[in-house]
């Protein structure tokens, strides 16, 4: 649909509180029915959004079962993708909004696809007033087949090639799911190692090797131990694994992710749910630490984030409510600046500056 553009390059004409009527109305119930495409609008004088009940599907809700926001939106955005999207204060003070293709994690786990497509209104004197947009669903089912299978591929020749591996299962005291890389090394079956998981260590170290990572699962924090695996072939080999909680948006543990390697081989870079383990294991003292190895202030870390200076300060002071959602943005600024932020031996988040 074409609009008209005034020669100053800003769109003309109203700004409507929801998506408008148009002749064509009930082909776009009909292609919003079947899933395709949504469409949406944010006036900044009021604050409101509204969603159009295609968008509701795309985002895997119910029409009017949330209460449309942008921040509900960002928030379902894959965390790898969030970086690439303006922030809230962006959109309403600087009337930034870019055309984006992101990955959306819905309420139910599945990953949908999604072109936002938007446009920013202003006032007769250059403030922005409004956005909207409309989002198309673009999954394409055998890309990210094949997207799956080379990643598959270059994990399974990381595996052959160096014993590293990474795996992310649920776990409790009764309930643990063994990588198939473990059970190849190992020679046990996955009821084995559900009936008794520390046949994968030396038999005299079953016994402390069960307290200790226990006692360290029990407190919820990321953590590095190193044991020796009894190995299929009779013969044994120390392994180092970092093994790190992923939290869901209320804080509970929803799984545990693992880098697994040879003590004396390489190590695997965190990606995945292991790196949104560990970033979301950066606290305000690591924040701090890497400020100070790259002699930036407050406000260079809230420019180089895209984040507001007061949600960089209530990062800092260790909030965990909405400010903690931005923490992926601050600490992925300081990856781009040169910073690491390393799990050494035993619970410890070391930050160096790596370039």
């Amino acid at each position: 649909m074409s609009r008209r553009v005034p020669p100053h390059g800003l769109p003309a004409g109203p700004v409507p509180a929801c998506p408008p009527t148009v002749p064509d109305q009930d082909f776009l119930r009909l292609v919003e029915a079947h899933g395709l495409t949504g469409s949406w609008t944010w006036t900044f004088a009021t604050d409101e959004h509204c969603w159009s009940p295609g968008l509701f599907r795309l985002l895997g809700f119910e029409p009017g079962a949330v209460r449309p926001d942008y921040d509900l939106f960002l928030s379902l955005v894959h965390p790898e993708d969030r970086p690439a999207i303006e922030n809230n204060a962006q959109v309403m003070r600087d009337g930034a909004f870019n055309d984006h293709t992101v990955r959306v994690i819905r309420p139910d786990g599945s990953l949908r696809v999604l072109a936002n497509r938007g446009t920013a209104y202003f006032t007769p004197d250059g403030r922005p007033r409004a956005v909207a947009g409309v989002v198309l669903d673009v999954t394409d089912t055998e890309r990210l087949a094949l997207l799956h299978r080379e990643e598959q591929r270059r994990r399974r020749a990381l595996f052959e090639q160096a014993q590293a591996w990474m795996h992310a299962s649920p776990y409790s005291d009764t309930f643990r799911i063994a990588s198939r890389e473990l059970l190849t090394l190992t020679g046990l079956t996955q009821q084995d190692f559900h009936d008794d998981w520390t046949r994968i260590l030396v038999p005299q170290e079953r016994s402390r090797a069960y307290d200790t990572i226990l006692a360290r699962i029990r407190t919820g924090l990321p953590f590095v131990a190193e044991n020796p695996l009894a190995l299929a072939d009779g013969e044994s080999g120390w392994f180092r694994g970092v093994f790190v909680p992923v939290r869901d948006a209320e804080g509970r543990i929803e799984t545990w992710a693992s880098l697994n390697s040879r003590v004396d081989g390489i190590r695997p870079v965190p990606t995945g749910l292991a790196r949104r383990g560990l970033e979301q294991a950066v606290q305000g003292a690591h924040l701090r630490a890497a400020r100070g190895l790259l002699d930036w202030s407050m406000a260079d870390l809230a420019e180089a984030s895209g984040l507001s200076l007061s949600t960089i300060r209530r990062l800092e002071d260790g909030s965990e409510g909405p400010a903690a959602r931005s923490r992926h943005a601050a600490v992925e600024a300081l990856r781009r600046a040169g910073i690491g932020f390393l799990l050494v031996e035993g619970d410890t988040i070391a930050v160096a500056k790596v370039r």
